[in-house]
This record gives C-alpha cells, structure tokens and sequence, in this order.
C-alpha cells in the first residue's frame, strides 16, 4: 500500500541495473555565438521578477550604501523605484547601465552585466561589475522589435493595422521580494550594519 505521508525507500537489484553513457555534453559557445544564436532569449513572463529580486540584492551589496542614479529606460523600468526607496539620496550617487556583449560599455559606475549561461562566468566590463541573469539582461538590452506593419509586403498609404497594443501590467513592477532576501541573507556583506538594515525591510 503506497502511504505518501511515510518515507518510503526504493532499493535496486544490482544485478538489473545497467548504467548507460549520457548524451555527449554540449561545446561551450562564446558570448558572439549566444547572440547569434539566440540562445539568451527565453521567455521570462510573469517569472522576471525572481531574477530581478536577486539582481537587485546585487546592486545594493554592490554600491556599497551609496545612492544609485539608474540609466533611463528598462533598468529604470525594473530597478528604479525600489532602488529609490532602498538607497536614500546623498553624496556619492553611482550610476547604474548595462554593459555587455553586442551591447557596448557606457560610463558608468556600476554595471549590469550577463552570466554565461553555461559556464557562470560573468561579462567583464571595465566599470564594477554586477551580475545578471543573462535571459533578463538580454530582454533588456534586445528587446523585441514590434511593428504595426506586415512582415512581408506593404499597406496602402493611410491605412494601419489596428492590432492589439501589448499587454501591460495594472501595477508598478515590483522584483521579487523573497528572491532579494534569499540573495542577501547568502551574501557576506549582509553582517554589516548597513546592509543588514535594509535586509531587514525588505524590498
């Protein structure tokens, strides 16, 4: 009788167990063949908060409790208003932008850059690096390319498509919460009092 609520143990003859080679692992590609291949972009939806909670424990741990200025545009969009409300205005302001393969290298004094998919290892800027996971920073960095006209062919002067617009959340985005904790509590630099404060409220 199978009773899920009791530990229950699996034990194998030995005899009828035969191990069978894997599949032969995948060659490594360098960042210009993740892009030319498409390989960064995954659909995130609804689940981009989760990565966007642990880069914003990242960028926290890394200004140091320095206030940070964020680039306009989609890194303001995800991380502007709880950076605000974490990192008080004051001296020393830091200022946040991508940097990364295919994209360039701003000036700036923090920036968010992608982790290899395969290898962990992060896109190395000149500027302080921040991590990222590499299917959100290259929904940032890439985004999709929308158009009112058809792929293949064209309309007649004065005519448009009358096409949905994309879908838009009724509330501010907002990264996750539990993801941020989670990042920071791992986080050696969450002793300091500083950062243990704002561990403490929360995002």
């Amino acid at each position: 009788m199978d009773d899920c609520g009791c530990w229950q143990v699996v034990r194998l003859v030995p005899q009828a167990v035969v191990r069978l080679p894997g599949p032969p692992e995948r060659p490594i590609m360098d960042w210009a063949e993740l892009l030319a291949t498409g390989a960064l972009w995954h659909r995130l939806s609804e689940y981009r908060d989760i990565p966007a909670g642990v880069t914003l424990a990242q960028v926290v741990a890394t200004a140091g409790g320095a206030a940070v200025e964020v680039a306009p545009g989609p890194v303001a969009e995800l991380l502007g208003q709880a950076l605000g409300a974490l990192l008080p205005a004051g001296e020393g302001v830091k200022r946040l932008d991508l940097a990364g393969p295919g994209f360039g290298e701003p000036a700036t004094d923090l920036a968010l850059v992608p982790v290899h998919p395969q290898t962990g290892d992060m896109w190395q800027p000149r500027a302080g690096a921040v991590p990222m996971d590499a299917a959100l920073w290259a929904e940032l960095a890439f985004p999709p390319h929308r158009t009112r006209l058809p792929v293949v062919g064209g309309l007649p002067a004065g005519v448009e498509r009358d096409d949905p617009l994309p879908p838009h959340s009724w509330y501010p985005f907002q990264p996750s919460r539990e993801a941020f904790r989670y990042t920071l509590a791992r986080m050696p630099a969450v002793r300091e009092p500083w950062l243990r404060a704002i561990y403490d409220q929360g995002c």
